[in-house]
């Protein structure tokens, strides 16, 4: 269930739009409802489609076509690997395997702790920096040899105190 508060933010969204033009405000109020819950569930759709008069479906396909709307709980850092074809010429799906390893999941799992989840992306645009990967949708990291991506998840613990 969305929040009085999420709701508020959806209204300061969809006032940066004309009138009939509100469900152009749908991927701001999937990102204020990830916020709120830590991903998008199928009810979050529902109350978001009835907010700005949209088809379920139709929100339901914006969740699902972008990599940055989590459709199920996820760990406290969600690490994104571009696996895309220029990546993997340049270790991409080695940097992947390396972190499966390191983490001890597979891609598409969390550790048990609920720290990391670990997923791969399309391009995220930086090719030439491969291997890449984005944690929590936010941070680009480049250049990640095995040597730097033990450094980021080792790190990471030990900002959870967990090292």
């Amino acid at each position: 269930m969305i929040s009085e508060e999420s709701r508020a933010r959806f209204e300061l969204e969809v006032a940066k739009y004309p009138a009939d033009q509100r469900q152009s405000a749908v991927m701001a109020c999937l990102a204020i409802a990830q916020q709120q819950h830590g991903y998008v569930s199928p009810e979050s759709e529902s109350d978001i489609a009835e907010f700005l008069g949209m088809a379920p479906m139709a929100v339901h396909e914006v969740t699902t076509f972008y990599n940055m709307y989590n459709q199920q709980p996820v760990g406290k850092y969600k690490l994104n690997v571009c696996t895309n074809l220029p990546c993997q010429l340049r270790d991409g799906g080695k940097a992947l395997q390396h972190l499966e390893k390191k983490l001890g999941i597979a891609m598409g799992e969390s550790t048990p702790d609920g720290l990391f989840t670990l997923q791969q992306c399309e391009c995220l645009g930086a090719c030439a920096d491969s291997p890449v990967l984005l944690v929590n949708d936010r941070t680009m990291c480049s250049f990640m040899s095995n040597e730097k991506l033990d450094q980021l998840v080792d790190g990471l613990r030990a900002a959870e105190g967990k090292a």
